[in-house]
């Protein structure tokens, strides 16, 4: 019983990295708390749901953060950059207002009923580990959740445009001055955080019910992930996502009753032992 928890667990926080991964990404270079990107999750788990009823999985599971980058770009280009120099309270207003905005967009298009997607064929059969068969494609969401943390990792570190990144997050004026031209470089980041979130929607969407709540579900664990491994760090946003995981789906079996307070008391235990986080505000 304990090995399926902790797998569940593995699954929920490899999940937990692709959503966080494109929020620490935003706040990075941005400095925008982005409290809309659990709705950007959403809204790529309903446009795969489209592509995927024209097509099937594999087709939405590429499409789907390709539309959601461009949709990035364009939020970037006509909002966050605005809201960069904002006072904190215009920022969670506006991004909360986005968050209406398309909770109620997608309400209109798609309905509020629960939908579904089915997962692809090639991963409908079940694994056994430690006696007791999985699903595959739920080992196929750890390898996407695994496969995102060391991209991001080795393009930040080795790429050249990983370097801007990297120097933009941490000094914007400097870096500008240097010959960057940070607002390109701002404007593909979002996309690609955007892109990050709709990617979780679309993988998250063949095992989780479909529902304009569904936002809900998933922003508060994905704002405590970020907090825990330290506002725009990459690295403490991947530790962060599987320690959560771990601990909500242990306790969600063993303490039923109080499992819904432990990533919030995990996150107060961190905050006074490091208030910067787990790796401070590095990317």
């Amino acid at each position: 019983m304990l090995t399926i928890n902790l797998f569940n667990g593995l699954v929920y926080g490899s999940l937990l990295i692709v959503m966080c991964s494109g929020l620490a990404l935003i706040y990075g270079l941005r400095r925008v708390v982005n409290f809309a990107h659990g709705s950007l999750y959403m809204m790529g788990a309903y446009i795969g749901y489209s592509i995927a009823l024209a097509s099937n999985f594999w087709v939405a599971l590429f499409l789907a953060p390709a539309v959601m980058a461009v949709f990035g770009v364009l939020l970037d280009r006509y909002g966050f950059r605005l809201l960069q120099d904002r006072d904190p309270l215009t920022v969670v207003l506006v991004t909360f207002g986005l968050l209406l905005v398309i909770e109620d967009s997608v309400q209109t298009i798609w309905g509020k009923s629960n939908l579904s997607v089915p997962g692809p064929q090639a991963l409908a059969f079940s694994v056994d580990i430690a006696g007791t068969p999985v699903p595959a494609y739920r080992i196929g969401v750890i390898f996407v959740g695994f496969s995102v943390a060391l991209g991001l990792t080795l393009w930040l570190r080795f790429s050249k445009i990983g370097l801007f990144v990297r120097a933009a997050s941490t000094d914007p004026v400097t870096t500008s001055m240097q010959g960057v031209n940070t607002d390109l470089l701002s404007a593909g980041v979002v996309g690609l955080g955007t892109a990050l979130a709709g990617l979780a929607g679309v993988v998250a969407a063949p095992f989780m019910s479909l529902s304009p709540s569904m936002s809900a579900d998933v922003i508060i664990d994905s704002f405590v992930v970020v907090v825990i491994g330290g506002l725009g760090s990459l690295a403490g946003a991947f530790i962060a996502a599987m320690v959560l995981g771990m601990v909500q789906a242990v306790g969600a079996v063993y303490l039923p009753d109080t499992a819904v307070l432990f990533p919030f008391v995990l996150m107060v235990a961190v905050l006074i032992w490091k208030p910067s986080g787990l790796a401070g505000s590095r990317t």
